[in-house]
């Protein structure tokens, strides 16, 4: 699956928020490019919590094993439920390749939150990612609906 698909499927989900910094906004530098899911009910960008979901087109300082800065690629992160993650990577080893594409594998820095990543989506991993993401938009949804988040005027 492509970014611009995987994108357009995302967007489309109710009450989405999506924070994509580029060039000349007031974001950091090295976030323009890439992706920031989150729900909101007013459609503005959260004052506080993590996004649920991002796609980040280039290596990080502190993360470059995933080898973004090969043209073309990209990452997809989701956090997901403790349970689930560990059913998701439960087999990778203790060192897994993480520029391998196609894969869900641990993510190489926020593992310990269980937040997963698959470089360049394929045929093995789409299906599986799609629900990830929809599940933690859902989940999401769920905590700010409970904190009693609501459209405004």
């Amino acid at each position: 699956m492509g970014i611009e698909e995987l994108l357009a499927t995302i967007r489309g989900f109710d009450g989405v928020v999506e924070l994509a910094p580029q060039s000349g906004s007031d974001a950091p530098e090295i976030a323009w490019g890439d992706h920031f899911f989150y729900w909101a009910a007013d459609g503005r960008v959260p004052q506080r919590g993590q996004p649920y979901a991002t796609i980040v087109t280039k290596d990080y300082p502190d993360d470059v094993r995933s080898q973004l800065d090969r043209p073309g690629r990209f990452r997809v992160n989701v956090q997901v439920p403790v349970a689930e993650f560990a059913e998701l990577v439960g087999d990778v080893g203790d060192d897994p390749d993480h520029a391998e594409a196609d894969r869900v594998l641990p993510h190489p820095v926020y593992a310990a939150q269980s937040w997963i990543a698959v470089v360049d989506p394929g045929p093995r991993t789409t299906a599986t990612l799609l629900r990830l993401v929809e599940d933690a938009h859902d989940r999401a949804r769920l905590r700010g609906e409970r904190r009693g988040d609501v459209a405004g005027p």
